[in-house]
């Protein structure tokens, strides 16, 4: 049962990747390679300030602007040098690795002596309960947030960016600044995971987001691809439904482990679980 209890957690704090590769991908159209690097940072900015004893109210504002600062990087790459948005975001990972261990100051960082968010808030005695509510609170927060964002009028044209460039940009919108903004959001909110997993597992990593892409990619198809067979259009429900995908990819993993099977082999799981899903929708025939 901790298996599960492990991955709803994880999948919960994994809910930020996910909603920033909905809209860099879904939304925009955009594949971002930034989100692993973006992940890190957002960890090890809070590592680096957890150690030096910064309060809760600082250390969230200055996760989320460090990663929309990368994510607009990779769009002023992408819509100012003409450069692929692949390539952009490689890049942009690439830097940022050293920017990571600069800022982190060594490889790994524990942080089980320090105040975090799930040690400071204190709603039941239970840690992991204490943790779950908390996340799920967070976690709430932040959809209703990028709901509300998405039905604005600046979110309108963002979808619209996506959906068909051509027509928004007759309408006297400026598509590359939709674009900057819209990968800096999404990067913000992938930090916003790295925030929240490093305060749960209680330590900083340089490679921490090895693999990360493929999580939130992950999840984002499960999402899709119940969104695509319940013909889901409401804004809300495809956002939770895409959280809701974090969850089940977490779920699935634990699984995986709680039968027996080699933890070496996870990520060949992983790909494995991720290359059904994507072909699942393509073998039925119900296709976005």
């Amino acid at each position: 049962m901790d298996f599960y209890l492990t991955a709803l957690l994880q999948g919960l704090c994994f809910a930020g990747i996910a909603f920033g590769i909905y809209i860099s991908m879904k939304i925009f159209n955009i594949p971002d390679i930034t989100t692993g690097g973006s992940y890190t940072l957002g960890g090890v900015v809070t590592g680096a300030m957890l150690t030096q004893n910064q309060p809760g109210y600082i250390i969230l504002p200055a996760v989320l602007v460090a990663g929309a600062l990368a994510g607009a990087l990779t769009g002023i790459i992408h819509t100012k040098l003409k450069i692929h948005a692949l390539l952009a975001g490689i890049l942009i990972t690439t830097a940022l690795y050293s920017v990571n261990l600069t800022i982190l100051g060594r490889s790994n960082m524990p942080l089980l002596n320090l105040p975090t968010l799930f040690s400071v808030i204190t709603v039941i005695k239970d840690i992991n309960q204490n943790s779950l509510l908390i996340l799920l609170g967070f976690v709430l927060i932040v959809t209703l947030i990028i709901g509300y964002l998405l039905k604005t009028d600046f979110g309108l044209a963002m979808r619209a960016t996506g959906n068909s460039e051509p027509m928004i940009r007759a309408l006297g919108v400026n598509t590359d600044r939709m674009k900057i903004a819209g990968l800096a959001l999404a990067n913000g909110l992938t930090a916003l995971s790295g925030y929240l997993f490093v305060q749960l597992q209680g330590f900083a990593d340089i490679s921490m987001g090895i693999g990360i892409m493929i999580v939130g990619l992950g999840s984002v198809i499960i999402g899709e691809t119940i969104i695509t067979w319940l013909r889901i259009t409401s804004v809300w429900l495809s956002l939770i439904l895409v959280m809701g995908g974090t969850v089940i990819f977490q779920f699935v993993l634990a699984f995986t482990l709680s039968i027996g099977v080699d933890a070496n082999l996870l990520q060949l799981v992983t790909a494995v679980f991720v290359l059904i899903i994507v072909g699942l929708p393509r073998l039925t025939g119900r296709t976005a």
